[in-house]
């Protein structure tokens, strides 16, 4: 079983982590808190890409924490807090709250009339198959869906994500399914990994709320923490995917601000990830919007359905991927 301290390094200035107590401290003196078991590893003066960093900085370093289950850093209102409370408090549930509540915000629009009402998990198929337990970084993780895909096809999961409530979440789900993986509270642009350890570098509709200068810092970090040989998946929405350009058009193809999507040519994902990686090739994730798995399909209205079975049944057909909505970027570090 892999140990994760032993694959930690400070994400600052990248030297190994010594743990005391509750607190993992490198020799230069950078400290990082230990909650609930699950490292904060969260580098002190990058800006935030999500207001959840910023929350989970201050939830973390309070001393009288009245939120054991950390509902504020997930971007929930108070209401939404104090019903999702009342759902742990009552217990006896078979869908983690957090991730009923939040199954539109981790897996699309299309999941909103489920919000709540999850009548189970969706985990998705895992694209990547016989992992052999290699070691396997899902960047981006929230609540863990594709660590438990992944774990299924035989990887070792490390997720990472910058919201405390929802690794809290994401090893709550792992524990209940049985699944073994680890978890992180980090920075992708800041990966608190020693160099060369992961086999496989994953992430799935994470990237696409980065500025481009952020995702090629991800990516040059990935390249650091992949052994030679290894690959990274990376799912990015297309620029001329018929959804894609509707959205585009709907607000004037202006630059994203914020969180909102950024939209990729396939010729600009290649230039970045050939750069920062090593040689790249595209496969088809969906149509009809970003996030759609046909996994799913029992669990939505039947005109949703119809739309998600269509997609599948177009992915299957590899020189669609120049209209495609959401695409896989595959690359592998030559060094």
């Amino acid at each position: 079983m892999t140990d994760l301290e032993s694959l930690l390094a400070c994400p600052v200035d990248k030297s190994p982590l010594q743990r005391a107590d509750h607190v993992l401290r490198c020799a230069n003196g950078h400290e990082f808190p230990v909650v609930e078991g699950i490292p904060v590893l969260l580098p002190p003066d990058a800006n935030d890409t999500i207001d959840a960093m910023g929350a989970t900085r201050v939830a973390v370093s309070s001393a009288s924490n009245d939120d054991p289950l950390y509902l504020k850093t997930l971007g929930l209102d108070e209401n939404e807090r104090t019903r999702l409370r009342h759902n742990f408090e009552r217990g006896g549930y078979e869908i983690d709250p957090v991730v009923s509540y939040m199954v539109a915000a981790t897996c699309g629009n299309i999941y909103k009339g489920l919000v709540g009402r999850l009548p189970r998990y969706p985990i998705p198929d895992f694209r990547l198959k016989n992992g052999s337990e290699k070691l396997l970084l899902d960047l981006g993780c929230n609540w863990g869906r594709w660590c438990v895909a992944a774990s299924r096809e035989g990887f070792v999961p490390v997720g990472i994500d910058p919201q405390i409530g929802a690794v809290l979440a994401a090893r709550r789900v792992a524990k209940q399914l049985g699944i073994t993986a680890h978890f992180v509270c980090g920075d992708a642009r800041h990966l608190p990994f020693r160099a060369d350890v992961f086999d496989t570098v994953f992430s799935y509709s994470v990237l696409q709320h980065l500025s481009r200068n952020d995702v090629s810092d991800v990516a040059n970090e990935s390249r650091r923490v992949m052994k030679p040989g290894a690959e990274s998946f990376i799912q990015m929405p297309h620029a001329l995917g018929i959804r894609c350009l509707q959205q585009q058009i709907r607000r004037g193809f202006r630059e994203a601000n914020g969180f909102e999507v950024r939209y990729w040519s396939l010729a600009q994902l290649r230039v970045l990830f050939e750069k920062m990686i090593g040689p790249t090739t595209f496969e088809i994730d969906c149509f009809f919007g970003i996030g759609l798995q046909g996994s799913d399909v029992d669990m939505l209205p039947a005109g949703l359905a119809t739309l998600v079975r269509l997609s599948e049944v177009l992915r299957q057909v590899p020189p669609l991927r120049f209209v495609a909505d959401s695409v896989y970027v595959r690359s592998q570090n030559v060094e």
